[in-house]
């Protein structure tokens, strides 16, 4: 599904003839997210975000693992496994796992650390700790009330903000700001805070920590795509943002192809990039997430097999501040 673009704009028209089932919508879901969650006898750390789509969740996990991983608090994600046909609990194996299967995120995690899909969270809480996990971080979350969570940081795209701040359908907002806000601990404003202040207001007014992060492409992944003009694409939450990344990092990209978050490739469109980048003499590129999805796709090997990966990496600015909030909570 492509976000409508007037998510994205002041609220007018369109918006205003949503706002009723908006309404609704979002007095179910806080109403919902009122429940309380049941605690399973191990830490849980929760990285959410208010909106649909991309924010900036996945990178923002995979540090605060790193920041356990390195205290030895061994562990493991949690995700619901979008996208996937597996319901769970299931622990990810990449060598047998396809994204059909679990999703990208999960594959993408589990090069990390331990990942289990399960569509109820308790239940995958209870497989992590048959496994051993000693802390558990939630990938996405925020709005299932199921688990009771020692810490929630809410991410926020500083560049994209919470859109023209509905409730779905008419916006891009899961629930209420005030019903979420309700469950957040501190506050990861990924990007320029060009459109975080409503955000950032929720935040001062509760007294919440705010921390600022910045994602960091990949050196060597860089330096092998200098020099060369490329064509990228992406489908993941906002693929503007990958491609805005690679332009700021010097690449020359001369076409830039957006799919749909969680896009599953087809073949029609694998033979499409590689003929338009073979015609023109471009390097194909891709987000680590797209290039998990294509793995294990006998239908787009070819575009697998050409494609070049970007990782990024989350870097936090009050990194000591940041460190503490999550050994100490979780």
């Amino acid at each position: 599904m492509r976000e409508p673009s007037f998510w994205w704009r002041p609220a007018g028209l369109t918006a205003g003839l949503l706002s009723p089932l908006a309404a609704i919508y979002g007095s179910v879901a806080a109403r919902r997210m009122a429940r309380p969650g049941r605690a399973r006898g191990i830490p849980v750390l929760c990285v959410g975000n208010l909106t649909v789509g991309g924010s900036g969740k996945t990178p923002a996990a995979l540090a605060a693992a790193e920041l356990l991983r390195a205290a030895g608090r061994r562990p493991f994600f949690l995700v619901r496994g979008y996208g996937g046909r597996l319901k769970g609990p299931v622990r990810v194996d990449p060598a047998v796992h396809t994204a059909a299967d679990v999703g990208d995120e999960p594959l993408l995690l589990a090069r990390a650390a331990p990942t289990i899909v399960a569509r109820d969270r308790v239940a995958g809480v209870d497989a992590a700790k048959l496994a051993d996990a000693e802390s558990i971080v939630m990938d996405d979350g925020l709005q299932n009330p199921s688990l009771h969570k020692d810490l929630t940081i809410l991410v926020i795209d500083g560049k994209r903000g919470i859109g023209n701040g509905s409730v779905f359908p008419a916006g891009p907002l899961r629930a209420p700001v005030e019903a979420q806000f309700d469950h957040v601990h501190a506050v990861l404003v990924v990007g320029e805070p060009v459109e975080a202040l409503p955000v950032l207001t929720h935040a001062f007014a509760r007294k919440l920590p705010v921390f600022h992060g910045r994602l960091e492409p990949d050196a060597q992944a860089l330096a092998a795509l200098r020099g060369h003009p490329v064509l990228a694409f992406a489908g993941i939450g906002d693929p503007e943002k990958f491609f805005a990344t690679l332009r700021g990092a010097g690449i020359d990209v001369r076409v830039a192809v957006p799919f749909p978050d969680h896009h599953r490739y087809r073949r029609a469109e694998a033979r499409d990039l590689i003929a338009r980048a073979e015609r023109d003499g471009l390097v194909p590129v891709t987000t680590e997430k797209d290039s998990v999805r294509l793995a294990g796709q006998d239908d787009i090997a070819a575009l697998a097999g050409v494609a070049r990966t970007l990782p990024v990496k989350l870097v936090v600015t009050e990194a000591e501040a940041f460190r503490d909030l999550v050994l100490g909570r979780v």
